[in-house]
């Protein structure tokens, strides 16, 4: 099997399958409504909506970068507050969640393995580390999810 296959596997099993942590992205806030989305458990911590934006906004992010867009992290660091928390609003931001997913799929379908060892001029890393840290990143996220789910 191609390491762009095994990867590919990683990203669709942790957004909609089975991933070894039993829980995926998708299945996990699909269940929630716009309200339970945008509501804060405390001042302190940002809403499950706004971390499904910041995971959103970097998976876009990284997936530029490899492709060869310069870019820099903004000084939010992707995280902005919701400012439309309607149905609608939370429907349309689980579709760029979606939409997020198949571009990653598209483009590793498509990537030359010859460039995983490619390395970024801008922070020294590798398109492989970038691309399992943006895994690591979703797992991270989806972690912090569950609790404030919990917390609900």
């Amino acid at each position: 099997m191609k390491e762009t296959a095994r990867i590919t596997k990683l990203f669709d099993d942790l957004y909609n399958g089975e991933p070894w942590i039993d829980i995926n992205l998708l299945g996990t806030i699909k269940k929630l409504s716009a309200k339970q989305a945008g509501k804060k458990v405390s001042p302190k911590y940002n809403s499950i909506w706004e971390i499904v934006n910041h995971i959103i906004k970097w998976r876009v992010h990284i997936l530029k970068r490899i492709q060869g867009v310069q870019l820099y992290v903004t000084g939010n660091n992707y995280f902005e507050k919701v400012t439309d928390k309607s149905e609608a609003a939370w429907k349309d931001t689980l579709k760029q969640f979606e939409e997020s997913q198949k571009e990653w799929v598209s483009f590793l379908k498509k990537f030359n393995e010859k460039d995983l060892n490619k390395v970024n001029p801008n922070n020294g890393m590798t398109n492989y580390e970038h691309i399992h840290g943006i895994i690591q990143h979703d797992a991270y996220h989806l972690g912090q999810i569950v609790m404030l789910t919990k917390a609900l």
